[in-house]
């Protein structure tokens, strides 16, 4: 029985727009937080000095708060995926098992 339920759900055209909504926006946000991670090792490995400069009269310089940047950056990507979760691929999986029930 669970065989031709799970093949009636692939088959589904909203289950197919589900899985590639799903993963173009996985990829997307993946390759977002993949540009600032590896921009902030690269300027660490190859330029230095720029997270060196010195802000204000202290002993703060600007990598601690790009670095902290970059941390809150995995955060916002995190609730962006969250939210878009909630609001559309929820509804669109509850109509997908409505529609298979």
């Amino acid at each position: 029985m669970a065989g031709p339920d799970l093949l009636a759900i692939r088959a589904n055209p909203k289950f197919v727009r589900l899985v590639e909504e799903r993963r173009s926006f996985g990829v997307r946000l993946t390759v977002i937080m993949l540009a600032i991670y590896f921009g902030f090792v690269m300027v660490v490995a190859f330029a230095p000095w720029i997270f060196a400069i010195r802000l204000g009269e202290g002993v703060m310089t600007l990598g601690i708060p790009v670095g902290l940047a970059v941390i809150i950056s995995a955060f916002v990507l995190t609730g962006v995926y969250v939210r878009r979760a909630n609001a559309e691929f929820d509804s669109l999986t509850r109509d997908i098992v409505k529609e298979s029930v």
